[in-house]
């Protein structure tokens, strides 16, 4: 027996004799149902008690008849307010999701949120986070920290010198790390958390604690768990164990600043259904990857094999996980990814969706050039995704850009994930996309329309075609401003089939730098810049407000 059976609910199953079905309520079954809802059962065997989880899964993800809409797409790094201490927080995606919704967003999709070593220098990159399950420190907003209050001047103190930093466009990550860290450690120290953080730190189980373990051996070692001693480097050690015991402090102060975020970011998700974004996967040196190294392959990295956009391919510095260990763990990693993924948010974004079929696997040593493909298990993993995206109420987008084969977009479609269509990628006009998609202009790692239609973006490739694009497009002629043709574009785009638009804020206010280029680390600010103007500008930026006019025409 298979350690993991995922099924598809509806349908009647004898099961083998001696053997019975544990379900998710405690019931014992001599067969499954064909009316068994969906979730996550045991099948026990009377001789000798052992057992198999059977996923019994809906079969395609959650999609409502109805959605259809239109929201702001938004690195909250660089979303900042007046209030904000040199980095977009996450009352500022509250602020923001309540404008939006106040203008007819139907959502509001930002960047990855996951946490970063909690070390110096602070990762820039969201994508190449330490943990895809919990948040990055740098979004807490510490006003609302409660009992924030108490700290009274020195408040006021770090307050004035993280918002200076709000005047250069160019973020100081370490600087902002540097005063929150003293903020939230002076809180700490004031006064015992609430029963509600006690309660709630309970119901995350092993998990944060894990977590909150690697944090307090990230600070001990500075550096990410592969330069750690070989007593800390596997978190069964019993030498973990008693350093986690020693200091027991300072693990319960990262597990309350992971639950001042939850609360925070449950806060925003209520203000509009958030898309959050979900990463390919973590860096190698991480917490997840110290958590799940034995599922992981250690030392290969993931990325994309070369194509007519990245001739040498791209390496992302990604371990993937072994499918067949991931098997073998009943793909607990990929439904607690999933399951934190959809926390407090209205869908998920699957970045390179086609990492449900395959992975280009790069092996130690090799270049982007020298890899292969290595298949998974997709139809579990798609079952595995519809249940949770029921479970959460949630939608699925996928980021199915690059070299995808037919089979791939098909198999999605029937799982209800929704396809990403980009004017940038796509030869046909917009009235013909497919129903089933998310529509948009561009994405991160390309080019803005400002940076496009203005040649201003000094990395353009394919310029004179993407402003020719532009141009049938939107009718205009090439003398007109970037804010013009912004608000013209997204309202054809507005009118396509597709379910859903997101409109870049960079492209909404006539941004012409992207926030990222792949490959030129030292070369282009990769994650650093924030917007131009602050989020209390944004509100009355004339360019913002013609690309949600012309969008509401249509939606």
């Amino acid at each position: 027996m298979p350690p993991v059976l995922v099924l598809r609910a509806g349908r009647p199953r004898r099961l083998p004799p001696g053997w019975e079905l544990v379900t998710e309520d405690g019931a014992r079954l001599h067969r499954l149902p064909a009316d068994l809802a969906p979730g996550y059962h045991r099948l026990l065997r009377h001789s000798d008690g052992a057992g198999a989880l059977v996923v019994l899964s809906p079969g395609a993800c959650h999609l409502p008849a109805d959605l259809r809409g239109w929201g702001f797409a938004v690195q909250l790094y660089a979303l900042r307010s007046q209030k904000s201490w040199g980095l977009g927080d996450l009352a500022d995606l509250r602020r923001l999701a309540t404008w939006s919704r106040g203008r007819g967003a139907a959502f509001l999709m930002t960047s990855p949120l996951g946490a970063a070593l909690p070390t110096l220098p602070q990762e820039p990159s969201p994508y190449y986070a330490s943990s895809r399950i919990w948040l990055n420190p740098l979004h807490l907003r510490l006003e609302e920290v409660p009992g924030a209050e108490r700290l009274g001047a020195d408040l006021e103190r770090l307050a004035k010198l993280s918002r200076a930093l709000n005047r250069d466009r160019h973020l100081d990550r370490d600087q902002v790390y540097r005063l929150k860290l003293e903020a939230l450690e002076s809180l700490y120290g004031r006064g015992d958390p609430p029963a509600e953080f006690e309660r709630w730190r309970a119901a995350q189980g092993r998990l944060l604690e894990l977590f909150a373990t690697f944090c307090v051996l990230a600070e001990r070692h500075q550096t990410g768990w592969h330069g750690w001693p070989e007593e800390h480097q596997h978190p069964d050690r019993p030498q973990v164990a008693r350093l986690a015991a020693r200091h027991r402090a300072r693990t319960r102060f990262h597990a309350w600043v992971q639950w001042l975020l939850d609360r925070q970011l449950e806060r925003a998700g209520r203000a509009l259904p958030l898309l959050n974004d979900l990463p390919v996967g973590v860096r190698p040196d991480g917490a997840d990857a110290w958590v799940w190294q034995d599922v992981i392959a250690r030392g290969f990295r993931v990325g994309a094999p070369p194509d007519a956009f990245q001739a040498a391919g791209q390496d992302w510095g990604l371990p993937p996980f072994d499918p067949v260990r991931l098997r073998e763990a009943a793909y607990l990693p990929f439904i607690q990814t999933l399951r934190a993924a959809f926390r407090h948010a209205g869908g998920l974004r699957l970045d390179h969706a086609m990492g449900l079929f395959r992975l280009w696997w790069i092996p130690p040593g090799g270049d982007a050039g020298n890899g292969w493909y290595v298949e998974y298990p997709a139809d579990d993993l798609l079952g595995i995704l519809a249940l949770e995206s029921h479970r959460a109420g949630g939608f699925v987008v996928g980021e199915d850009l690059g070299t995808v084969e037919p089979y791939m977009r098909r198999r999605l479609h029937a799982a209800r994930v929704l396809s990403t269509r980009l004017l940038w990628f796509e030869s046909r006009p917009p009235s013909r996309y497919p129903k089933e998609a998310q529509a948009a202009v561009t994405t991160h790692d390309l080019p803005t329309l400002a940076g496009a239609w203005t040649g201003d973006d000094p990395h353009l490739e394919n310029g004179p075609l993407l402003r020719r694009r532009l141009r049938l497009l939107t009718g205009l002629d090439p003398s007109a401003p970037a804010a013009a043709v912004a608000a013209a574009a997204y309202g054809r785009l507005a009118a396509s089939p597709a379910r859903l638009l997101t409109v870049s804020m960079e492209d909404a206010l006539a941004v012409s730098e992207r926030p990222n280029l792949p490959g030129t680390e030292g070369v282009w600010p990769n994650w650093r810049l924030g917007l131009p103007v602050l989020l209390e500008e944004v509100e009355r930026s004339p360019a913002v407000a013609g690309v949600v006019d012309r969008v509401r025409e249509h939606r």
